[in-house]
């Protein structure tokens, strides 16, 4: 059980340090960080993407309520923007999650991947949205809610890559994009997490210690090592090229998305 969860608590390192680092959501690293884990461990592979989702999520809840809580301090979250979203946010994770569950590995896989390529595009590019519109009104906000949800659901991630982009569209100013993002982040990881602990409760091949699929000594490391680490990637990216750096993480996000592509082949 030890080297179980240290072997999590190095996956939660390195993702702290990217995070910090490149402002990227932690479950954009760990979550194929945790399918090469959970193939190595023997779990089974219909079983495998749906428990890296949930346990991804699940590490969310932490990781994101340290987070907003750093931004609040410095007024940087739009709270009038939580509150706009957050029913929808609730229901499009939590709906989605369900669907996903009952989805399978290979088409899971192929929407992550795809959705890796995406991110890693937008990085090498660094293109922003130009300001151009008001945020939308109390429906519209429902709807972007439901919509961030449901594909965060999907790949396991805190939502900020979609958040971020509409905020700064609608003339949020980047920084209470971001702080609006991370608190965004925890409504999206609690409902993602209770809809994959809930739809996994009777799922077979689940390897011991999972509650649904969520695995808890993955969890445990990944936590415990991610909020040691985070202060590390912001610390190294006050004194690096970031922006570099953000080019260099997106071909390695098409690395991670061709080889779990290829496997799938």
């Amino acid at each position: 059980m030890i080297w179980i969860v240290m072997t999590y608590a190095a996956v939660g390192a390195v993702a702290g340090i990217l995070a910090g680092l490149l402002g990227v959501g932690g479950g954009l690293v760990i979550v194929p960080m945790l399918v090469y884990c959970f193939a190595a461990q023997g779990v089974s592979y219909d079983q495998i993407m749906h428990l890296a989702l949930g346990t991804s999520l699940s590490s969310i809840m932490f990781t994101s309520m340290s987070s907003f809580m750093a931004h609040h301090r410095r007024g940087a979250v739009r709270w009038d923007i939580v509150r706009g979203v957050a029913l929808g946010i609730v229901m499009g994770t939590f709906l989605g999650s369900c669907i996903a569950a009952q989805l399978s590995t290979a088409f899971l896989s192929i929407f992550f991947v795809v959705f890796l390529y995406y991110c890693a595009v937008q990085m090498i590019l660094d293109r922003k949205p130009n300001p151009s519109r008001q945020l939308p009104g109390k429906f519209g906000m429902f709807g972007v809610g439901n919509l961030i949800g449901a594909v965060s659901s999907f790949v396991g991630i805190g939502g900020g890559t979609l958040s971020v982009p509409f905020m700064v569209w609608c003339n949020i100013p980047v920084h209470h994009a971001i702080g609006t993002s991370a608190a965004i982040g925890f409504p999206i990881a609690v409902a993602g997490t209770v809809g994959y602990v809930y739809s996994g409760l009777h799922a077979p091949n689940l390897p011991d210690y999972s509650l649904g699929y969520m695995y808890v000594p993955g969890l445990l490391g990944i936590v415990c090592s991610s909020v040691l680490t985070a202060p590390l990637g912001v610390w190294i990216a006050h004194r690096l090229p970031v922006r570099k750096l953000k080019q260099v993480f997106a071909v390695l996000l098409g690395i991670m998305g061709t080889r779990m592509l290829y496997g799938l082949l």
